[in-house]
Parts: structure tokens; sequence; C-alpha cells
């Protein structure tokens, strides 16, 4: 692990890098591989601000805090990375396992459908066939209140299906032989 400490108008305290570095070995047991750790140390007026980039094998994670003086800083700061770490896992975790429970039900649903795929009779019905107009199969359906009715057609012969679009009109099937 690699860890550059810049100064912007302030006096870094010369242990600051080796407290770094014992701060951020803690660190790694969240967060493995950590390759590069910049570390800007500036003030704002009675502030002393720590700025943290770390470059864990191509994850990079940035942070910001403000203390009294620079130790602490760093100490928030460190937990603060943590933080966003484990939360960040955490929800990762969390996708996955969703993932995984959104697969199993679609891969659970499909077992079904394929066992249900093939559809049994269960009722017959036997009516007369009356010769009508489609206009009368129309007025006889909606006295019924069915959404289809099979009639024969008083004009052509033939057996025709009369239905019920979803917006409301009918529609007429007539079969060709």
């Amino acid at each position: 692990m690699q860890i550059n400490v810049t100064a912007k108008g302030v006096e870094v305290p010369p242990n600051l890098k080796d407290l770094a570095e014992r701060k951020l070995a803690k660190l790694q047991r969240v967060l493995h591989n950590i390759e590069v750790v910049d570390i800007i140390c500036s003030r704002e007026r009675h502030w002393r601000v720590l700025e943290v980039t770390i470059n864990a094998n191509g994850l990079l994670i940035r942070a910001e805090e403000r203390a009294a003086d620079f130790p602490s800083a760093l100490d928030s700061l460190c937990h603060k990375v943590e933080r966003r770490v484990k939360k960040s896992r955490s929800r990762m975790i969390q996708r996955y396992r969703e993932a995984a429970d959104t697969r199993e039900a679609w891969a659970a649903l499909a077992e079904e459908e394929e066992e249900s795929v093939q559809p049994s009779l269960v009722r017959s019905k036997r009516f007369t066939v009356k010769p009508m107009t489609p206009e009368e199969a129309a007025a006889e359906m909606e006295l019924l209140a069915h959404d289809f009715h099979v009639f024969r057609n008083a004009e052509t012969g033939q057996v025709n299906v009369l239905y019920r679009r979803k917006d409301g009109n009918y529609g007429l099937i007539e079969p060709e032989f």
C-alpha cells in the first residue's frame, strides 16, 4: 500500500504518515487490495481538513473530514470509510440475494407453467344454435351478460361467434371452410 501525503498551506505532523498506515491497515480487513492512498491536508478557519482518496483494485473511495487536529480527523475518516464500505458491501449482498430470490421465483413459476401447460377439459356444454343476425346476437349476448355468443348467421347460414372487445365494441368471427 502506497500512501501519499500532500499539504496545502499547513504543516503536517511528521507522524501522520505512520498513523495513517496503522489506521488504514485496520481498514484492509474490510477493503482488500488497497493500492494507493492519497491524503491531502489543509486548513479552513480553525479546522484541520483531511481529504482521502483510496484506490483499492480499481474501486475509488473518497472521503473528507474536519476536526480540531489531524489525528482525530484521520480517526473519524477511517471510521467513515469503513462504514461506507460495509454499507456498500451489504447492499451488494442484499441485491445479489434479491436477484437470486427473483431468479428462483421465476424458475418456480416457469416450472408451474410447464406443469400446467397441458390444460384439461373440465366442462362441456351443449346448446341449440339459433339462426339470427349479428345485431340480434349482440342483443341476446347483452341480456345474458356474456362475453361471447355462438349463433348461426341468418344471412350466411354459417356458425359465427360474436365477442365483446376490450374497448367495449363487438367483434365477429366468421370461419371459412
